[in-house]
């Protein structure tokens, strides 16, 4: 029952090392980790060289150029050989129980695909929040907004296949969950704090309008939903995104924020 874990990485010298050491730290040890370098030049493929050295279950893969994090994960997956896929990004962590716990949730209940809930934290590594999850999501709930955090992931390509995320879109990630859910009924949710997701201060409002808007295109270009139908499923993430920064208490209160 291994599990190969994808890892897309540009630039995450200041960061990677400690990724990679809260996989090694993993109380299930049948993993493979491919780290692929997307065309980094800050020493990260030094330290992972320096990393695989020493574990032979670290597999450094070097793309020519920076292509983005859909085609390196794309090329992660391609030369997975584990049973199940996870994904962790560079600059995230594992808490030592989440491979086990998850695992062991999904083969008790023949789940093909789950995800988990997970901390927010700074830069510099202190939590400031979590974000809850609920028990089991489907394709029109998660059309309303994306619950899945990527870093929680993990699918069976016995039950599914290898699933590759689609290009062309900065919403690759919710793109991917989405196709899942056209192949199975549920994604199942552990309400359990798993991992630890990095969050930065200078996260600019133009980004977040960007992220609308690459919501938007995801409805009518990738999913091909009309125009009413995507209206109301917009409706929908742009009402969550207002509560959850204007009234987060009142969010949280009924289940928005986590």
């Amino acid at each position: 029952m291994s599990c190969s874990i994808v890892m897309p990485a540009f630039n995450a010298v200041q960061y990677i090392e400690s990724a990679i050491m809260s996989v090694q730290a993993q109380s299930y040890t049948l993993w493979e980790l491919i780290v692929v370098d997307d065309g980094s030049d800050d020493g990260t493929v030094d330290v992972v060289k320096r990393m695989a050295d020493l574990d032979s279950r670290i597999k450094l893969i070097q793309l020519p150029g920076n292509s983005g994090a859909a085609y390196a994960r794309n090329a992660g997956i391609m030369l997975a050989t584990g049973r199940f896929i996870a994904f962790l990004d560079s600059d995230d962590v594992w808490l030592p129980e989440k491979l086990d716990v998850q695992l062991n949730f999904m083969m008790e209940n023949k789940a093909a695909f789950s995800f988990t809930s997970y901390f927010r934290m700074d830069r510099y590594g202190n939590e400031c929040g979590v974000i809850g999850v609920p028990s089991k999501v489907d394709y029109r709930t998660l059309l309303k907004t994306c619950v899945i955090g990527c870093l929680t992931v993990v699918y069976d390509t016995m039950l599914i296949g290898k699933v590759n995320m689609p290009s062309g879109t900065g919403r690759e990630d919710f793109a991917t969950w989405l196709s899942i859910l056209k192949r199975v009924d549920y994604a199942f949710g552990i309400n359990q704090t798993l991992a630890k997701y990095r969050v930065y201060d200078d996260q600019s409002s133009a980004r977040k309008t960007q992220m609308a808007m690459e919501n938007w295109r995801l409805y009518r270009n990738i999913e091909k939903l009309s125009l009413p139908t995507s209206l109301y499923y917009f409706s929908h993430y742009a009402v969550r995104g207002v509560l959850r920064k204007t009234f987060p208490e009142l969010a949280r209160l009924i289940g928005v924020l986590d």
